[in-house]
């Protein structure tokens, strides 16, 4: 059984809820802005997108541009991990591919299987999965160990295992929101923590439990309690536009993690559906959503709620332009603090609290991209 810590639970039982001061209030990406600095820098081309991090405990030095595709049947595609690592990107595949299609995927994608990470949950037959991928495909050397409440003890409990199962596998588990436990996922074996309650475009934990952090103040004090221990961040959800992947990278988080950024795309899963108008559109939905419970449990047990939600979402077509119009972006970002590099970007980031982000007197259609 799975119980939360007692020692923290007896605590909060005995202690007065609190609430943060004005002056400690938390801020969200449309709460910021990036303030410009001087730059020597004369071209978007010569900023450096790829990054080279060496982990805690897997020992492993991975070289990539740190932006992940979700872990979520939609997109977390073998296919839009085929399509990224041309650009040097990662993919958390999810879940639900059998051990056959793993073997397939490495064959025929060898490149491909260096930029992906296997997923499971906390269950013994998810861990006897992950063993089977694993063992099979040994060109697969990152798992990523994804739940919704990081907090539960036995998640904790199955990241110590894994890293004693695979202890020279990079680790990316979670997901936490606080400082406390980023440092104890990486105690216990975590190389890089997802960070993460609530942000994502089909997530309604907020709505339907009121728990939460605002994404850019959680990557702030994540970042630094992970970074004091050598360990790394993926700051998982709340990304809309290249604007807040810039603010996140800003913030100190080390990768960037999408899911909706990516749907509608060609590699996405799912067949197109064409509208009475003739628009084209595919769907998108949440992980713990009745849609997706139906698919992969069976239905939504009678003990929790939908936390998810599902939406059609405007096909794009392939997802290059979508990466190359993010990766624009994030260049441009740099330029405009003066980072040569994405790994100097945090060192150059100030943020300045705004009341407004954009000027929308036209609205939020743009007819020089495709919907």
């Amino acid at each position: 059984r799975c119980y939360s810590r007692r020692r923290r639970a007896d605590v909060l039982l005995a202690a007065t809820p609190t609430v943060s001061s004005a002056q400690d209030t938390k801020l969200d990406f449309k709460d910021v802005l990036i303030r410009p600095k001087r730059s020597t820098l004369r071209s978007r081309k010569e900023v450096r997108m790829e990054r080279s991090i060496t982990f805690k405990h897997s020992g492993r030095t991975l070289t990539c541009v740190p932006v992940v595709v979700a872990n979520m049947d939609t997109v977390g595609t073998f296919e839009m991990a085929k399509a990224l690592c041309e650009h040097g990107c990662l993919v958390a595949i999810h879940k639900h591919y059998p051990v056959e299609a793993w073997r397939a995927f490495v064959a025929e994608a060898p490149a491909a299987a260096r930029h992906v990470a296997v997923s499971m949950g906390t269950s013994p037959a998810d861990a006897a999965k992950v063993d089977a991928i694993l063992s099979s495909c040994p060109e697969v050397t990152t798992i990523c160990i994804d739940v919704a409440n990081g907090y539960a003890e036995c998640f904790v409990d199955r990241v110590r295992e894994t890293r004693a199962k695979w202890p020279t596998h990079t680790i990316m588990a979670g997901n936490v929101v606080t400082n406390e436990m980023t440092e104890e996922l990486i105690l216990n074996g975590a190389d890089i923590v997802k960070v993460g309650i609530g942000p994502g475009s089909v997530c309604t934990t907020r709505k339907q439990t009121g728990v939460g952090y605002p994404q850019v103040s959680a990557v702030i004090e994540c970042a630094d309690a992970a970074h004091g221990l050598g360990g790394h961040i993926v700051s998982d959800g709340g990304i809309t536009c290249p604007g807040d992947a810039a603010k996140a990278f800003g913030a100190g988080a080390d990768f960037i993690m999408m899911g909706g950024l990516f749907s509608g795309t060609d590699e996405s899963a799912g067949d197109e559906i064409v509208k009475p108008d003739g628009s084209r559109v595919k769907l998108f939905y949440g992980m713990s959503s009745s849609v997706a419970m139906t698919k992969h449990a069976g239905g939504v047990a009678e003990y929790r709620s939908s936390e998810g939600k599902a939406v059609e979402v405007p096909a794009k077509g392939p997802v290059k332009g979508v990466i190359l119009d993010l990766l624009g972006g994030i260049r441009s970002s740099c330029t405009y603090v003066g980072a040569a590099s994405l790994r100097e970007l945090p060192k150059r980031t100030t943020f300045i609290r705004v009341t407004q982000q954009l000027n929308t007197v036209f609205g939020s259609h743009d007819l020089s991209k495709k919907q």
